[in-house]
C-alpha cells in the first residue's frame, strides 16, 4: 500500500471516527499536508533531473552505456513529476471546492441567525401600534410647523396709519427744514466808502504818455 493511501485511509484521529468523519478544517488541514509534501517531492524529483542530465552530458560518447542510464532515470523522475503535477492540479481543485462549501455553510448559518434574531426582534413589535405612532408623529410635526411659521411671520402691530399721510407729514417737516435754513443764511453787506482814487504818480504816467503820442502824431 503506498504512502497516500495510509495516509488517507489510517490518518484519521480518534475524534473524527467518533463523529463519523473530519470536519471541514481537519480536511483542509489534510489536503494543506499532502499538497506540502507532494511539493518537495517535486523539488527532490527536480534535482535528480538536473543531476542525471549532467552525468549524460558528462559521459556523452565516452561512455553510452552510462549516459544512457542517466537519460533513462531521468525519464523515470520526469514521469513522476509529471504524475505528482496532476495529483497536485485535483487536490487543490479538491481543497478550493471544500473551502468554498465550507463558507457557504458559515455563511448560511450566520444568515440563519440573523432571520432568527429579526424574527425574535419582531414578534415584540405590533404593526397597528407601529401605524398609530407614525401617525402621532406625524400630526406633531405639523403642529410644529404650523408654531414656526406662527412665530416667523412679521408683526403687523400699528400698520393701520395711511401711509400717504405719513408721507405728506415728512415733507412738511423737510420743507421747514430747508426755510430755516435759507432765513439763517446771511449775505454780504455793500461798503459804505468809496473805492480809492488813482495814485498821483499815475496820473502823471498816463499824461506823459499821451504827449509823447501827439509829438509822434505830429512828426509823421
Amino acid at each position: 500500500m503506498s504512502k497516500i493511501s495510509k495516509f488517507f485511509k489510517g490518518g484519521g484521529s480518534a475524534a473524527s471516527k467518533g463523529r463519523g468523519g473530519p470536519s471541514p478544517q481537519e480536511a483542509l488541514a489534510r489536503l494543506r499536508e499532502t499538497e506540502e509534501m507532494l511539493s518537495k517531492k517535486q523539488e527532490y524529483l527536480e534535482t535528480r533531473i538536473e543531476r542525471e542530465l549532467a552525468v549524460a552530458r558528462q559521459h556523452g560518447t565516452k561512455n553510452k552505456r552510462a549516459a544512457l542510464q542517466a537519460l533513462k532515470r531521468k525519464k523515470r523522475y520526469e514521469k513522476q513529476l509529471n504524475q505528482i503535477d496532476g495529483t497536485l492540479s485535483t487536490i487543490e481543485f479538491q481543497r478550493e471546492a471544500l473551502e468554498n462549501s465550507h463558507t457557504n455553510t458559515e455563511v448560511l448559518k450566520n444568515m440563519g441567525y440573523a432571520a432568527q434574531a429579526m424574527k425574535k426582534v419582531h414578534e415584540n413589535m405590533d404593526l397597528n401600534k407601529i401605524d398609530d405612532l407614525m401617525q402621532d408623529i406625524t400630526e406633531q410635526q405639523d403642529v410644529a410647523q404650523e408654531i414656526s411659521d406662527a412665530i416667523s411671520n412679521r408683526a403687523t402691530f400699528g400698520d393701520e396709519f395711511d401711509e400717504d399721510e405719513l408721507m405728506a407729514e415728512l415733507e412738511e417737516l423737510e420743507q421747514e427744514e430747508l426755510n430755516k435754513g435759507m432765513r439763517d443764511v446771511r449775505l454780504p453787506s455793500v461798503p459804505s466808502t468809496s473805492l480809492p482814487s488813482r495814485p498821483a504818480s499815475t496820473r502823471k504816467r498816463a499824461e506823459d504818455e499821451d504827449e509823447m503820442k501827439k509829438l509822434a502824431a505830429w512828426a509823421s
